[in-house]
């Protein structure tokens, strides 16, 4: 399963399951859209793996059933 990292590892912003800002490399290294963007020009500084947008985990919708 993703590990759901709850911060940016670059400017600390707390990034939630269900945030649309989380960016991860394939070693499940997080960062925010903006560091990823701005300062990372979308590589990971660890590993040098793309960064790319974090799948959601949404909370379960009753009405879906």
């Amino acid at each position: 399963m993703l590990e759901m990292r709850a911060t940016c590892e670059c400017c600390g912003v707390n990034l939630t399951p269900t945030s649309t800002q989380a960016r991860i490399c394939s070693f499940e290294c997080t960062f925010c859209a903006p560091c990823a963007e701005s300062r990372l020009d979308y590589r990971c500084p660890n590993c040098g793996g793309e960064l790319l947008r974090r799948p959601r985990r949404l909370p379960d919708d009753p009405s879906a059933s």
